[in-house]
């Protein structure tokens, strides 16, 4: 029932408890590879957030999710690359769908941190300056993809090698993973008032940026600094 008492930051805290939880029993469900189990929590997220967004007139949550999920579909290319023509990134047959080296579910997956990404730098814009929500947004980036590269070898999804590690972090990542955040962001502003096209189009920009800056501090880090050191 939608009424004046809606609040978009309570309901998505709650939304997402109820994910932490489901994750939580599907992951410890026995009998299930690991891959139909990440895949079935990937739907139930890009389902409930739409649905969500619907029952309780939060229209934009649905074009918030709609320009994550296109943006999740593209990150299958950088994905790809890392571990077909680098060799870096690495993810072990999980016994379901695979999309050339790639997790088949990695096509929706970036959706759920993107969209949280999106969500916060809405609601903190509102009421801060744009810069201390960029800051925001960074911050909240590097906690996000951090944690997610420190412990989902652990499941096992997927795990760096080959590279420069802080524990289990690819170190040339940091970067490409905080601008990938600001850039997420910053392109939604531009279109998401714009037809489906530009987003389409948006969405791909953020893709490719996000290729073009894991390309660059590879090669930097990787290749250049232990030249130079």
């Amino acid at each position: 029932m939608i009424g004046s008492g809606n609040s978009p930051i309570r309901d998505l805290l709650l939304v997402n408890i109820v994910f932490s939880v489901l994750c939580v029993v599907i992951l410890l469900v026995p009998g299930l590879v690991i891959g139909a189990r990440m895949f079935t929590l990937v739907v139930i997220y890009n389902v409930m957030i739409p649905v969500v967004g619907y029952l309780r007139n939060y229209r934009e949550w649905i074009t918030m999710w709609f320009f994550a999920f296109l943006l999740s579909i593209f990150m299958i290319w950088p994905d790809w690359f890392l571990s077909a023509q680098l060799g870096v990134l690495v993810f072990p047959d999980d016994g379901f769908l695979m999309i050339g080296p790639v997790s088949g579910y990695m096509a929706g997956l970036w959706s759920i941190p993107l969209f949280v990404l999106i969500f916060v730098g809405i609601e903190v814009s509102k009421r801060r300056s744009y810069s201390r929500t960029y800051l925001i947004i960074a911050v909240l980036t590097l906690l996000i993809f951090g944690t997610a590269e420190a412990t989902m070898w652990m499941l096992p999804s997927w795990y760096a090698q080959n590279v420069t590690m802080c524990g289990h972090v690819a170190v040339y990542i940091i970067l490409p993973e905080i601008l990938l955040g600001l850039s997420t962001f910053f392109c939604f502003i531009l279109v998401r008032t714009r037809a489906i096209w530009m987003q389409i189009v948006g969405a791909f920009t953020v893709m490719i940026l996000y290729m073009g800056n894991i390309s660059f501090f590879y090669f930097l880090i990787e290749k250049v600094l232990p030249s130079i050191l």
